[in-house]
């Protein structure tokens, strides 16, 4: 009796000492953690404060603020650039690169764009300013916290997470913090790709575009942009040679073409999905329950769905939108007096076409659904088609294995893009780009681009976890 109680006392210090040691390996690493969480959210809010508004606003001032912080982190100055183009000193991009000791293959390429769209205070909530990074009731509040400068702050903090850790990726990690994705007259990634190429070459890349849908506060899908749709604009005018109003002829410019526009508001381009579009009904299927659920599976299942499951689709302006390519009266203008007959009648029409069609054809459908010689139509601008990233397994079975591990249950739905990324860009060299971050919001509460924008911070915390252990796997993998 007297040997066991010794042996069991000897076994309970043994398991006492064990527990310190481990309680004190969690507590260091909640430590890490915590530290890592503050460093991300210090640079949250410097890139936040920064106004990056085209015209008044200087992004080369946030890419030179980041800079800096990835210098102080230890990283080589020839491997933290920012590349300003001549005649565009507040247009500067940021290109850092993160090497590996031996890389095999292409580097992965982390992008994301550090210009916001205008804000002014005054149409903001009260104690709330789009250009001061607000921490309120569970919310990080600022302008460009959803688009795009959550991103671009977790990409940097996640280097200087790398570089602490001293982690040896198999391929070099490029993040490129660009300018002018959301308006103005310089893009940065087509400046990059036409006269830096090889500081942003890559094999693939991870941008915004896709994000995670919370129902209700509870995670929905996981989405992934593999794709977006290609704008086009098209401009409608008639002319004649007008009159006295006192003498009206049935020729009248105005009349003639708003005849037009509603042939075209009665027409509906034929249903046409692509491997992004069919996936994503087939995988929403699943989600969806009902009559919803058994339309996009109908949808998907065949090239000539039923017109009734198509119909039912179509009254949410999205899935329309998924559907098929569509085009849109946007503005209007005729006439010179109000005493004369109109010589002139234009109209703007907004195409947003599928990445599969092309713009040739879409102005001949135009014209045969005008069915008018005399409505002029002409292509504003020239498009910016790009082909679809495909839904290689390697990169789709990865997300899916870090979404379940971080979000059990929770579905990847890879998705198409109904407006427009700087993904495009990158996908016309062929370098294949990837809209996904982890980061979760309110599907029926987007405030992007609009008032009092915001992101959940345990969302944005969450979404630099996902995006750091995704980055690890995609530059570990030969």
């Amino acid at each position: 009796m007297h040997k066991l109680r010794h042996h069991l006392v000897a076994g309970l210090l043994v398991i006492a000492s064990l527990s310190i040691q481990l309680s004190g390996v969690a507590r260091a690493q909640n430590g890490s953690l915590d530290a890592e969480r503050q460093t991300l959210r210090e640079i949250f809010q410097e890139l936040i404060e920064i106004n990056t508004v085209d015209p008044n606003g200087d992004v080369t001032r946030a890419a030179e603020a980041m800079r800096a912080r990835l210098l102080a982190a230890g990283f080589a100055a020839e491997d933290v650039r920012v590349v300003v183009p001549a005649g565009n000193a507040k247009k500067g991009n940021l290109v850092a690169r993160y090497r590996s000791p031996q890389p095999v293959g292409k580097p992965l390429l982390l992008l994301a764009h550090i210009d916001v769209v205008e804000a002014r205070k005054e149409d903001w909530s009260d104690g709330l300013d789009p250009f001061k990074f607000t921490e309120r009731d569970g919310y990080y509040y600022g302008r460009g916290t959803m688009d795009d400068k959550a991103m671009a702050a977790i990409f940097v903090a996640n280097l200087i997470r790398f570089k602490r850790e001293n982690f040896q990726p198999a391929r070099d990690i490029i993040v490129a913090l660009t300018t002018d994705e959301e308006t103005g007259d310089f893009n940065g990634v087509e400046f990059l790709l036409k006269d830096h190429r090889a500081l942003v070459d890559a094999e693939f890349g991870i941008n915004e575009g896709g994000r995670g849908y919370l129902k209700a506060g509870k995670p929905l899908l996981n989405a992934v942009q593999a794709s977006e749709k290609v704008y086009q604009s098209f401009r409608l005018e008639v002319r004649n040679k007008g009159g006295h109003s006192s003498l009206p002829v049935k020729d009248n410019a105005i009349f003639r073409l708003a005849t037009g526009l509603d042939r075209l508001a009665r027409f509906d381009f034929p249903v046409n999905l692509n491997e992004v579009t069919r996936s994503y009904f087939e995988r929403m299927s699943k989600i969806e329950t009902g009559q919803m659920a058994a339309d996009m599976r109908a949808v998907a299942a065949t090239a000539r769905p039923e017109a009734s499951s198509v119909a039912r689709l179509s009254v949410s302006p999205y899935y329309n939108a998924l559907m098929r390519t569509t085009c849109v009266a946007t503005r209007l203008e005729g006439g010179h007096a109000d005493n004369a007959l109109p010589q002139m009648a234009r109209a703007t029409v907004n195409c947003r076409i599928l990445p599969q069609e092309n713009a040739a054809d879409v102005q001949a459908t135009l014209k045969r659904v005008l069915s008018d010689d005399q409505i002029g139509i002409t292509p504003i601008a020239v498009s910016k088609p790009s082909p679809p990233s495909p839904l290689r397994p390697e990169i789709m079975g990865t997300i899916e294995r870090l979404t379940s591990e971080m979000w059990p249950g929770v579905p990847v739905v890879p998705i198409m893009g109904t407006g427009a990324t700087d993904s495009l860009f990158f996908r016309q060299v062929g370098i294949p780009v990837y809209g996904v971050s982890g980061i979760f919001d309110d599907i029926d509460d987007n405030r992007t681009h609009g008032r009092d924008e915001r992101i959940a911070v345990k969302s944005f915390h969450d979404g630099q976890q996902f995006l750091y252990r995704l980055t690890k796997a995609f530059s570990s993998a030969k």
